[in-house]
């Protein structure tokens, strides 16, 4: 394996990896304290203040003058917004977001919160959102939820310990067939018991989800607890689920081969490095590396390389750019907080830029720095535009498609964005865990919805302009 980086200097001050995975859990630790004692401090600010200080929107806000009504904006309206407290919600906090659009064309969206999940649909005309039921926690009210989809079933996961994999049906959502803003309908309490297409124990807890729907597969991926915990065989790695039969989720086994999964994206490869052609090929973000891995063999997962970069402090997450699987873009989620690499000085966004043309060797070649101070949390890449998730700067678009003519990014352009977080706006933003958590931008309507950690679940259209290259 070869280890490449634009300032290849640094290398030598690498630890050994036994020090380097103690150092890893124990930022990791450090940094979920942090943020428990963040979400504490703002509890007791009355910050999570559910519908009385969050009020229902149902008709859009444009963006003009870069306001859409309290909230900073540039090329991004704003259709609707419920609260965490619309949305079911007892404890008002949310988390992680993902969607799903049914055969017949409805976009429904699941809404991560502290203590379950709950369910929107889209009305694809107006933007507008109908709540129509939750699901509550497996088992514990805990900060972390993720979720993901394939065919119609959604996947959920949490930090709670022995929450495991909730496999939910979402044609449950569909009703007698018409869209809920035509035929309101009651909200729905869904039963952990009764509701659930299957309920996977293996794991325990788990702090994302890794969804590969060309294969069937669910990788869940770290988690404090369980048979998946840093100090099992697991190591905290890719806990591998097959879901080809939603009913009957089997599992392979893990991957342990480079410890603490923190997110992964996994494609059949068609990128340049041929002698991979066809294979599942997964791009992990591993605490302190970009590590990727051929998981086609189950049995055999591969290393195929681990690769550090200037600036480390908690690889979080990534995102190839496009098609081609040449360039991908990584988040560090306290390199802003630590002032590292090229953070230091500025605490502005940072996004790293990898070139993955050869996977045993990729070369950090540059990076992306928003004009606000904020951390990162997650990502997403659609025709040339990243949609990032930003913490108190909200969703930030950037026009990512010329990496081509500039690897270091020079010529990457923000070209809209929504900062659902007004508190900081009047010194550009604070480096803390509130804001933005995640957006889902896959909707074909072009409606997004983004999920507030103290607020709720908005409806968000990006009328800006497309990529330049």
């Amino acid at each position: 394996m070869k280890v490449n980086n634009f300032l290849t200097a640094s290398l030598v001050a690498a630890t050994t990896v036994a020090g380097a995975k103690i150092n890893n859990a124990a930022k990791m630790e450090g940094m979920m304290e942090l943020k428990e004692q963040q979400w504490s401090a703002a509890a007791q600010r009355g910050v999570f203040g559910g519908s009385k200080m969050y009020k229902k929107k149902t008709s859009v806000e444009r963006c003009i003058n870069g306001r859409a009504g309290e909230y900073q904006c540039k090329n991004i309206d704003m259709h609707a917004f419920l609260s965490h407290e619309d949305l079911g919600s007892e404890d008002l906090r949310g988390n992680d977001i993902w969607g799903w659009t049914s055969p017949d064309g409805r976009e429904f969206g699941i809404v991560g919160q502290t203590d379950g999940v709950a369910f929107v649909e889209i009305n694809t005309k107006t933007g507008g959102l109908t709540y129509l039921g939750r699901l509550p926690t497996q088992t514990t009210v805990v900060s972390w939820r993720d979720i993901k989809v394939i065919g119609h079933h959604a996947y959920i996961g949490s930090e709670a310990e022995g929450h495991g994999l909730q496999i939910f049906d979402l044609t449950k959502l569909l009703g007698d067939g018409r869209p809920s803003w035509r035929k309101p309908r009651e909200p729905v309490l869904y039963s952990i018991d009764s509701d659930l297409t299957a309920w996977y124990s293996g794991f325990g807890a788990s702090h994302n989800l890794v969804a590969h729907e060309s294969t069937n597969m669910i990788y869940a991926v770290g988690g404090r607890s369980g048979a998946n915990a840093r100090n099992t065989t697991c190591a905290g790695g890719m806990f591998m689920v097959d879901v080809s039969d939603p009913a009957n989720p089997t599992s392979p086994g893990c991957v342990s081969q480079d410890g603490y999964v923190h997110d992964a994206q996994c494609v059949i490869y068609t990128g340049p490095t041929a002698q991979y052609h066809g294979r599942e090929i997964c791009f992990n973000y591993n605490e302190d590396t970009l590590t990727i891995m051929d998981l086609t063999d189950k049995s055999v997962p591969i290393v195929i390389s681990t690769t550090p970069y200037v600036g480390n402090e908690y690889t979080h997450q990534g995102w190839l750019t496009d098609a081609s699987m040449t360039f991908l873009l990584l988040d560090d989620e306290l390199d802003e907080m630590g002032g590292v690499g090229p953070s230091s000085g500025n605490n502005r966004t940072t996004t790293y830029i990898f070139d993955v043309s050869d996977l045993a060797a990729p070369v950090n070649t540059g990076f992306y720095q928003s004009p606000a101070k904020s951390i990162d949390h997650n990502q997403y890449v659609i025709a040339g535009l990243s949609y990032q998730a930003n913490y108190g700067s909200g969703l930030r678009v950037i026009d990512v498609s010329g990496l081509k003519q500039d690897p270091t990014g020079g010529n990457i352009e923000e070209t809209g964005f929504f900062d659902c977080h007004p508190e900081d706006d009047d010194v550009n933003g604070v480096v803390e865990f509130l804001g933005t958590w995640s957006v889902y931008p896959y909707y074909e309507s072009g409606y997004m919805l983004l999920n507030s950690i103290e607020r709720g679940v908005f409806s968000l259209k990006y009328n800006g302009r497309g990529k330049a290259y």
